[in-house]
């Protein structure tokens, strides 16, 4: 297989998309340099950005208003770099060329998304919705075509329909919403099939082709499936509905196995039919604005940088709750419980971005290799630093709210945790000795998922001398970065109260998105989409991501489950198990959301 590939990474071009070929694995067509037009009229070079894989010896060449700047791994001849130059200069000028052969568009490319599992919840809640918001902003690409896949007989229409009643502006009475929705729809198709059926694909191939209408083809597969039909879904997309010409991606819902073993196995199985960089596994938590703020707020920013390590930080927690619970889901949800659900994915690829290093740069590989040291360097999980628990029965105001056994779809007598908090440490220079702190939990009292990092103390604080009404002791600095809802970020500051006396309390340094800006903060899912169609994968997690994470709580899991560690049960609207706090006072630290002080 060639080495060389193009990609653009730019959102400028909204009427357009340049992208790379990503031929299956096993296919013997080379992967040809391409140019796709970002309008009928032609291609815009000063925004042209050629990316080479990184086995080559030359990692990058950026072209602006015509320069050529070249990245190398190994020292390069002028002779190379003169022939590298030209090489460039003749694909541009050929596909120029292409772009001005008529109007008949047999030079532009396509992009098709298939939604395989379309009649889902996941797909009618959340993919199409940000497929449409996507559309209405001018994010996708001039031609494209959806096509949702399931084994549900559906018409056109029907799916339409379905997708119709999900699909809403983000802004109320936005103008020509409707409008839009109607031309959205209109690019919506359906294709009933089995999901291990390469007939089926087959002829799913040929309704794509159909409106593909010859163009250069770049195709989209969002695996919104059950785990254990990823691997028939993918074999069949490769080998009948993998496109000819250009790129072929999947998106893999999590979960990504459920522990070390059958993660392994899946990523085996997945690499027979593609290519590493043709996978893209989707943690939606990534693409939350909060968690991709996090690079931004450390290394954008001199007052932070330096107060990031064990030196001036004492603890950071990760708090993810849910004030609801599994409500009729709880058949899927009992087969891997919370820490599966949430912490080794959610909380983990956060905390990961929070810990890491400064990258060489931003691209994708650079940001991810430092992800997976944070992980390796990770100490193991000790069962005597976890605390699990389950929600039961509670009346609160004349309501009784069902316990999780009390679910029908979950087995009577299950142990599945529904709350595990936990302690962990990254034995590394930065991190030695800092406990990071983990808790998410289902039918608590309040919905929520933020970051809070609490500073020491300061040493030898004046004010500890006097009776200031504040105790310094525990009114430690703490930065709080809240995900969701109501994104925002502040800084709790000791600060002398007005008036003639010396009196401290505490304030909130503020930043509430909702207040400074107008403009509403995209869905992840949007965000995630748009990254795959883009072929920028910083935000998807690589395989070696996954075996890091699963080396480090599957030892754990295992111990829980065959020890049938017995849940610590916590009345449905609570704060959950009083262990959490015990484990907390354990490693000399509070939990920061005790004190509602949003």
């Amino acid at each position: 297989m060639a080495s060389l590939s193009s990609s653009v990474t730019s959102r400028s071009y909204r009427s357009g998309y340049l992208g790379s070929f990503s031929p299956l694995k096993g296919s013997n067509r080379q992967r040809p340099l391409s140019f796709l037009s970002a309008s009928p009229r032609g291609l815009s070079s000063h925004e042209l950005c050629i990316r080479f894989q990184r086995n080559s010896t030359r990692s990058s060449v950026f072209m602006q208003d015509g320069a050529i700047v070249t990245n190398s791994n190994s020292t390069e001849s002028a002779s190379s770099l003169k022939g590298l130059k030209e090489e460039v200069l003749s694909v541009l000028s050929q596909e120029a060329a292409k772009v001005g052969e008529g109007s008949d568009g047999q030079s532009q490319s396509t992009v098709s998304i298939t939604v395989v599992g379309a009649s889902g919840d996941l797909a009618k809640k959340k993919i199409f919705p940000a497929l449409f918001a996507l559309y209405y902003e001018d994010c996708l690409p001039e031609h494209f075509t959806i096509f949702g896949y399931s084994r549900s007989k559906m018409t056109d229409g029907e799916l339409r329909h379905m997708v119709s009643k999900t699909l809403t502006c983000r802004i109320d009475k936005r103008a020509n919403c409707g409008e839009k929705m109607e031309e959205f729809l209109k690019r919506c198709f359906y294709h009933s099939g089995q999901y291990d059926s390469q007939e089926h694909f087959t002829e799913l191939d040929k309704k794509l082709k159909e409106h593909e209408a010859g163009r250069m083809s770049n195709r989209l597969f969002y695996l919104s499936i059950p785990p254990n039909i990823f691997v028939d879904a993918v074999k069949c997309a490769s080998s009948s509905a993998s496109s000819v010409n250009g790129w072929t991606r999947v998106i893999v819902e999590k979960p990504f196995g459920r522990d070390s073993e059958t993660s392994a196995a899946l990523t085996n199985s997945l690499k027979q039919y593609l290519e590493e960089d043709q996978i893209f596994r989707i943690d939606h938590y990534l693409g939350k604005e909060l968690v991709e703020n996090l690079s931004v707020l450390r290394f954008s920013n001199l007052i932070f940088e330096p107060l990031w390590s064990r030196q001036y930080i004492r603890n950071v927690q990760f708090i993810f709750s849910e004030d609801f619970g599994t409500e009729g889901r709880g058949g899927y949800f009992d087969h891997y419980g919370i820490i599966r659900d949430i912490m080794q994915n959610h909380l983990l690829q956060i905390l990961a971005l929070f810990a890491m290093e400064t990258p060489v740069s931003l691209d994708a590989e650079d940001i991810r290799n430092e992800k997976v040291k944070v992980l390796r360097s990770m100490r193991p999980i000790q069962v005597e630093d976890v605390v699990i628990g389950q929600y039961k029965s509670h009346t609160k105001g004349g309501v009784t709210y069902p316990g999780y056994t009390d679910d029908k779809t979950v087995p009577k007598g299950s142990l599945t945790p529904t709350f595990a908090a936990a302690a962990l440490f990254i034995d590394n220079a930065r991190w030695d000795g800092v406990p990071f702190l983990m808790k998410a939990g289902k039918a608590l009292h309040t919905r929520r998922a933020e970051i809070r990092v609490q500073f020491r103390h300061v040493p030898g604080n004046l004010y500890n001398r006097n009776n200031t009404g504040c105790d310094l002791d525990k009114a430690t600095n703490e930065l709080v970065i809240r995900v969701q809802p109501d994104e925002a970020i502040y800084l709790k500051v000791n600060n002398k109260v007005p008036g003639l006396g010396m009196r401290l309390d505490r304030s909130n340094l503020n930043l509430l998105y909702s207040a400074r800006y107008s403009k509403e903060i995209p869905d992840a899912y949007e965000r995630l989409l748009l990254d795959a169609i883009e072929g920028e994968r910083r935000l998807f997690i690589r395989s070696d991501e996954l075996d890091a994470a699963w080396s480090l709580f599957t030892p754990l899991l295992k111990e829980i489950e065959e020890k049938k560690r017995i849940p610590e049960y916590y009345p449905y609207g609570s704060r959950g198990p009083v262990g959490a706090h015990y484990l907390a006072a354990k490693h000399k630290v509070q939990w920061g959301d005790i004190s509602l002080d949003q």
